[in-house]
């Protein structure tokens, strides 16, 4: 049985985030330094699925750099010997972990990572609690790290790689936030539900409120319109929209980044929804909520029609991973990278689902 040559260790951590793209689920366990050093760890035990050689997550605890210096064939498959065995194991004084560090190997970096986005594949019919080696690479996935692989036919094996094992919600979420990356120092031009533009500043901030308006606004309201939209250059009012509401805007006040309205008569009431558009910092809280709600009170709306929304541009970037825990109950959340979903904060204080409204 052949051995897979064994890469260096920076190269499993400088490919690891090119094969998996921002966008795909949960992403953080797959791209991380004890990941690459699982994937290491399974390339030097030749646990590559149909060779019949499998890991258990004890043996990414107790490797280490002197261990994997040692790369003949009969020095790795002794080793691996050696971790299959019942003997007491005496633990090299260097090993990259402590041995509690197992579960998180298995559960996150594995369970949650690798198994969900079809690079690991778990030996069947083991079952869970037990302690015999179960886990190889994904053949395709492990091809991956061959460093003879460079510029160019790399770019391709991994594309090819992503379209035939990740998700295709994995990918379209990957190529929005890759698209919406683009450029990043030109200015953002906006188009308003009503035909007319503007160009923002350069920026996430900006590529996310231009979501805002282009997309949201379409998916989950019915006859859109932008009544306030605000960020560091500029700050957009629809004067006549305000007029024929009867509303007091008053500009002094700490406004969300954004205010759309529903003006479709066949919604009843017009519905207004306060955005804010966060890329560090800024949800919709509790106390947020309650300041915007006064906010609107004093400019003429009622609190029935009002709804209060906290975008994002992925779930599985660092700003909404930070702050979940801070944003409002009976709010939204929305993420530009999955412009047809949302996620809504129900309180017991909601007695029945509906839309927005």
């Amino acid at each position: 049985m052949t051995w897979p040559a064994v890469p260096a260790l920076s190269t499993v951590t400088e490919r690891l985030p090119l094969i998996f793209p921002e966008g795909v689920e949960n992403r953080q366990y797959c791209i991380r330094e004890s990941t690459a050093k699982t994937v290491l760890t399974m390339i030097y035990c030749g646990a590559i699925h149909g060779s019949n050689r499998w890991i258990r997550p004890s043996q990414v605890v107790d490797m280490s750099d002197t261990q994997l210096a040692l790369s003949s064939h009969a020095e790795r498959e002794a080793w691996c010997v050696y971790m299959h065995s019942n003997k007491k194991k005496e633990r090299s004084p260097k090993a990259w972990y402590a041995v509690n560090s197992r579960e998180q190997i298995r559960d996150e970096n594995i369970a949650r990572g690798l198994i969900p986005n079809q690079a690991v594949i778990e030996r069947p019919g083991i079952p869970t609690t037990s302690s015999r080696p179960k886990y190889a690479l994904q053949p395709e996935f492990s091809a991956l790290f061959d460093e003879s692989i460079q510029g160019e036919f790399l770019a391709a094996a991994i594309s090819d790689w992503q379209l035939r094992f990740l998700s295709a919600a994995a990918m379209a979420r990957a190529t929005i936030i890759r698209n919406n990356a683009v450029a990043s120092t030109d200015r953002v031009p906006v188009v308003f539900p009503s035909g007319s533009a503007i160009t923002l500043a350069p920026g996430e901030s900006s590529r996310i409120t231009k979501a805002v308006v282009e997309q949201f606004s379409r998916y989950f309201l019915v006859q859109p319109a932008v009544l306030w939209l605000s960020e560091s250059a500029n700050k957009v009012i629809d004067p006549t929209l305000v007029h024929a509401l009867h509303l007091h805007i008053d500009q002094s006040k700490s406004l969300p980044d954004v205010i759309l309205v529903d003006l479709s008569p066949a919604s009843g009431d017009i519905l207004v929804v306060f955005v804010e558009v966060v890329h560090t910092d800024g949800p919709i809280s509790q106390q947020r909520k309650e300041a915007l709600e006064a906010i609107a009170l004093e400019a003429g709306f009622e609190t029935e029609h009002l709804a209060y929304v906290t975008a994002f541009s992925d779930r599985s970037a660092s700003p909404y991973r930070g702050l979940a825990h801070n944003l409002a109950w009976d709010s939204f959340v929305w993420f530009a990278s999955e412009p047809v979903n949302i996620i809504m904060l129900r309180s017991d204080s909601q007695k029945k689902l509906s839309q927005l409204r």
